[in-house]
């Protein structure tokens, strides 16, 4: 690929594309519907909490890359629709399993074909498989089959917008789980509060001992 997107943006992308294929009758997207799509709790991994600020940032940037533009109809309010299948030629049955990775990273064939069924029909695994080689054997890949875990039956295809992912090695620890990672990212949050309040309940201690000796001059 010789686009390199960040995640923020990867999921925009995949955000817009999904929208267009499923509720057309409400595309292209302003800012705000972008992002609760970008955010909502159904098809994504991981679910995120972006702000608007962190969608325009991204809008931005794919702007400069040429993947997103202004809709030219979009009246009051400003919405923004995708060019990914224009730029690069994708017909929506590719539109639809590269959407299917781009907004909840690697799946395998049978994953992909149950889950994109809601943007394009597929009539069976054959027809994902050869939608997944035509994305594969381009002159430049958009997507590619990492190595098959330890454990797992079958192995899984990623999108390569973002670059090579990091595939996990045999014996390695697996990712953890979306929830997982949002408990582990409350409790570092929870555990800095508590260390900022510690900090503060030791500066009024000392503060009460300054205006305690200050008091004590005039007595």
């Amino acid at each position: 690929m010789d686009i390199t997107l960040n995640n923020i943006e990867v999921r925009v992308l995949g955000s817009l594309i999904e929208k267009e294929l499923t509720t057309p009758e409400y595309y292209p997207l302003s800012l705000n519907s972008l992002t609760n799509a970008c955010n909502q709790k159904s098809n994504r991994d991981p679910v995120t909490a972006l702000a608007e600020e962190d969608v325009v940032r991204a809008l931005d940037s794919l702007r400069f890359k040429q993947l997103v533009v202004l809709s030219a109809d979009s009246g009051r309010v400003s919405k923004y629709r995708h060019l990914l299948a224009e730029k690069l030629g994708l017909m929506p049955a590719e539109l639809a399993v590269i959407c299917e990775l781009l907004v909840r990273g690697p799946q395998t064939v049978g994953e992909l074909r149950t889950r994109g069924e809601r943007m394009h029909p597929f009539g069976d695994l054959a027809a994902v498989e050869e939608v997944l080689q035509e994305l594969i054997q381009r002159e430049n890949p958009l997507i590619m089959l990492m190595a098959r875990q330890a454990g797992r039956k079958e192995g899984r295809y990623a999108q390569l917008f973002s670059g090579p992912p990091e595939c996990i090695e045999e014996g390695s620890e697996p990712r953890p789980e979306a929830a997982r990672q949002r408990v582990a990212a409350e409790n570092e949050r929870i555990a800095k509060l508590e260390e900022e309040v510690a900090a503060l309940r030791s500066e009024v201690v000392e503060l009460q001992q300054m205006m305690a000796e200050f008091k004590a001059q005039f007595e």
